[in-house]
């Protein structure tokens, strides 16, 4: 199928339907913050699980409890998704902890009044491009992308779910210096965990022990997250996400784009990142 069977366009970027209906995205515009809420913000396929792993973790102490017995899209929950309206988010103590796919300018009138705690989690585009790649051949609510060079330009050019990459993260590297955002890599956590662990922590107001960071990081190692049901989507159908194909944690991973892309692809690639990223003075890990 198609976008046009598949996608619904929310202020210019597509979503999937079938995820974000239309009350549950008034819901998301209408939704209040609270001061010491937390909000995980990525781009589809750069760490969002990764990330819903560790902060609840990071927010009870090194408790596991929470991982180990709720799935992740109702424990840290994207606002914009069909689960939020019904989870009784309201309700929740604080401090709260949600998740978004959207860009900063995209986000509900009341996150700018409030201003809550946002960890951006941003990857090299390459690999969120393969990852993605593998996973729109997983999951019946997103067009398939067909041949590699067809979905390599439909993503340079914005034409996917939660629209350009470069425009994503380009808007949350924006974000006013009276926002608090910590900005992490994924390389980063593939690099460091525990000394991403603690990053957040400090970040979170969250002062945790050696020992609790030792064990926050082991128990988020990708290898054993894939083992965590509460993590691994293995809960979803079949017929809604079909892991035979691709596992929904597949390798966790640097450097994976380079058993997709040609070598022209490659460099095409790059040829359109230096266009579009040529004003942006951050330094990226993957750089």
């Amino acid at each position: 199928m198609t976008e046009a069977d598949l996608y619904t366009r929310y202020r210019g970027v597509y979503v999937p339907a079938e995820l974000h209906p239309p009350h549950c995205l008034k819901f998301y515009e209408d939704f209040t913050f609270r001061p010491d809420d937390i909000l995980v913000v990525t781009y589809p396929k750069s760490g969002t699980t990764w990330t819903q792993e560790i902060v609840p973790q990071v927010v009870s102490g090194g408790d596991p409890t929470l991982v180990e017995t709720v799935p992740n899209w109702d424990r840290v929950p994207w606002l914009e998704e069909n689960r939020a309206s019904i989870l009784g988010l309201e309700e929740r103590p604080s401090p709260r902890t949600f998740t978004t796919h959207f860009r900063h300018d995209l986000m509900p009138a009341s996150y700018f009044q409030v201003k809550p705690k946002v960890i951006y989690v941003m990857r090299n585009p390459k690999d969120v491009f393969t990852s993605l790649y593998h996973y729109s051949q997983t999951a019946s609510f997103l067009v398939n992308p067909g041949a590699t060079g067809d979905f390599l330009q439909k993503f340079l050019d914005g034409e996917v779910l939660f629209g350009s990459w470069f425009d994503h993260l380009k808007s949350w590297l924006d974000a006013e210096p009276t926002e608090r955002v910590l900005h992490v890599a994924y390389e980063g956590m593939i690099k460091d965990l525990k000394g991403v662990v603690a990053e957040m922590a400090g970040f979170l107001e969250k002062p945790l022990s050696s020992e609790a960071i030792e064990m926050i990081a082991e128990r988020c190692l990708f290898k054993n997250m894939k083992k965590n049901p509460m993590s691994n989507y293995s809960l979803v159908p079949a017929e809604i996400m079909d892991q035979s194909k691709n596992a929904f944690l597949r390798k966790g991973i640097a450097g994976d784009w380079k058993n997709l892309l040609t070598a022209e692809q490659a460099e095409h690639f790059d040829a359109v990142y230096k266009e579009k990223m040529k004003d942006v003075q951050y330094k990226f890990a993957w750089d």
